[in-house]
């Protein structure tokens, strides 16, 4: 059962969301906020495994909260359901801690399958902004290209995992993956995880990102 708490500051959404992810048997919501700060405490108290999170909010907004929820070491899953797809917002919320963006627009079998895919690890970005993020990146140039051991970590990361996992899975320290992925960074132009899972979906075929 993977569990869930809705954040947005209208109650009419907030209804209409529990009913279409309650009309599934492997989905529950255990708690609903309206705004940032409520959020946070119910977060802190309940860890839910997925957190539907609004930006536009009163007092806090989506991304102090998802940045607070990250400092907090809640682990929890933050995706962002919002109508707002302009790339300084995508980028702010990404850099903050969230695992996926969503427009409110989506179709309500998309906001499903989001949940389902962020619990198991993956990245739900919707379509439309995954092309806000990707015109920043780029190929690493001619005498960069990334080594076999730079590529493995960027594919584990578009899987989902946290650098303790792949530090456990590829036998080296988390020093050395946070310096892989310094240098990954850096290479393909990217500033967070997220980005550097959309480019290992483009360029390496890795199937952890997206929207099914």
């Amino acid at each position: 059962m993977i569990t869930i708490l809705l954040v947005d500051d209208h109650q009419l959404v907030r209804a209409g969301l529990r009913a279409l992810l309650e009309s599934v048997d492997d989905l529950r919501v255990i708690g609903e906020a309206g705004d940032g700060d409520a959020a946070v405490d119910l977060a802190v108290a309940e860890r839910p495994d997925v957190v539907l999170m609004d930006l536009s909010m009163p007092r806090v907004d989506g991304v102090e909260a998802t940045r607070r929820l990250a400092a907090a070491g809640v682990d929890t899953r933050v995706v962002v359901l919002t109508s707002f797809a302009d790339q300084p917002r995508v980028q702010a919320a990404l850099a903050a801690g969230a695992v996926g963006y969503l427009l409110k627009d989506s179709d309500p079998r998309d906001v499903i399958s989001a949940v389902r895919q962020a619990a198991a690890g993956h990245v739900p970005i919707d379509a439309r902004v995954a092309q806000a993020l990707l015109p920043g990146s780029q190929t690493p140039a001619a005498g960069h290209t990334l080594s076999g051991r730079e590529a493995e970590v960027l594919s584990l990361v578009a899987q989902g995992m946290a650098n303790k996992q792949i530090a456990r899975q590829l036998g080296i320290s988390e020093r050395t993956v946070k310096a892989h992925l310094g240098k990954v960074f850096r290479q393909i132009g990217v500033a967070d995880r997220t980005s550097a899972a959309l480019w290992a979906r483009e360029h390496l075929g890795t199937s952890g990102v997206g929207m099914s």
